[in-house]
């Protein structure tokens, strides 16, 4: 049976009137989606529940904080919908439609109607990554991927397959948590990935699990379905307060993603964007919780590697000690690969740009747009089911 998918908060019979009154101002801003499947994993009599959390508006995303756009994606556009920021690697925002919508989403300026930065059409991007031979791999991303259709996702990767120099597909998903039965119940789906997931050239689907309890008996049908389809799965998640900012439970999921086949790609640094107030933490209780979790976990969790995804690229922390930062580019905007840097780290920074110094290291690139917007500042969103 299909999930059903709610986009009114109102719907929700778990929230007392004065709730749903409240949180209208919050979706008034940022947008609201949620499925009955994802909604059943909420523990209700806990209003901490780190599930909740995870999807169910707040009044702290009115807070005053940071940016629209906090890695200057903006910058990295060389056609609509195609980014190109590092030199082997293409970026098609293909969907901006999610399965469900996470409130600390990085990108959740693409799910408003007065932003189109997704392309419904991605034959520019498709035509510009068929022109640049140095592009090895294409990360489908949005909004995700698998919110489309079986038949215009087989579009992008049967073009995708087409192009010689495209040895690997990356599709970055929520789905097999938000929604496993769209991935192992679709047969075509799976064919699609069978057909062009081959032994030169793999389809890694980059999954986003948040939390350990996220892991149902249906997530990890997903994730052998997609495995037994010749799929490589990998899981990136940010460090969240409130959500997963504990050792135990980060170890949990080290563990759980490990006995499931899914290899613990990328812990992140929450994106200082607007509305992510109440997910913060700083960089040294970052740093602290990711090395209890590693310390619970097998060789097999501990390959995850601890990241920033800046504007200047992804930089990894190595170690916070004695009030000082060391970190390295493990990817580069500008080519400075593997470049190691010691800063002062106060207590209270919680990005790159907060620690002293660092504007040593690299250049801010040319704007494109106005990034820096209140979230006052942000016209409500108009309702679509409600014209």
């Amino acid at each position: 049976m299909p999930v059903k998918y709610l986009t009114d908060i109102a719907s929700l019979p778990q929230l007392t009137e004065s709730e749903k009154a409240s949180l209208r101002q919050v979706i008034d801003k940022f947008v609201f989606r949620l499925n009955d499947y994802y909604l059943q994993l909420i523990d209700w009599s806990d209003p901490d529940d780190p599930i909740r959390r995870l999807v169910i508006p707040n009044t702290n995303e009115l807070a005053e904080y940071g940016r629209w756009d906090a890695s200057d994606e903006d910058t990295n556009y060389v056609v609509k919908g195609c980014q190109h920021k590092y030199k082997t690697t293409a970026l098609l925002l293909v969907s901006e439609v999610c399965g469900s919508y996470c409130r600390f989403c990085f990108r959740k300026r693409l799910f408003r109607d007065d932003v189109q930065e997704a392309m419904p059409d991605v034959q520019q991007g498709l035509t510009y990554i068929a022109q640049h031979a140095e592009i090895n791999n294409v990360l489908l991303t949005g909004g995700d991927p698998l919110i489309l259709s079986t038949k215009k996702l087989s579009g992008i990767i049967e073009s995708l397959r087409a192009m010689e120099h495209i040895q690997i597909i990356r599709i970055g998903t929520k789905m097999p948590l938000f929604n496993p039965m769209r991935i192992y119940e679709d047969e075509g789906l799976l064919a699609l990935i069978r057909k062009h997931s081959t032994a030169q050239k793999r389809i890694y689907i980059m999954a986003h699990v948040n939390h350990p309890r996220e892991i149902t008996a249906e997530a990890r049908a997903c994730f052998q379905a997609l495995h037994d389809a010749g799929a490589v799965v990998v899981n990136q998640t940010p460090i969240l307060k409130g959500i997963n900012d504990d050792p135990a439970i980060l170890g949990e999921l080290l563990d759980k993603l490990s006995w499931a086949g899914v290899t613990p790609y990328y812990f992140f640094i929450n994106r200082p964007v607007a509305g992510n107030r109440g997910f913060v933490l700083s960089l040294e209780e970052a740093y602290r919780l990711v090395e209890g979790a590693k310390s619970r976990t097998s060789g097999l969790g501990k390959r995850v590697k601890l990241c920033m995804s800046h504007t200047s690229g992804k930089i990894e922390i190595l170690a916070i000690e004695n009030g000082k930062a060391y970190l390295k580019y493990h990817q580069s905007r500008d080519d400075e690969f593997g470049k190691f840097m010691i800063l002062d780290c106060p207590k209270e920074a919680s990005w790159f740009d907060e620690l002293p110094g660092n504007e040593k290291y690299w250049t801010k690139p040319g704007k494109k747009t106005a990034d820096v917007i209140s979230v006052n500042e942000l016209p409500d969103i108009p309702r679509k089911n409600e014209k």
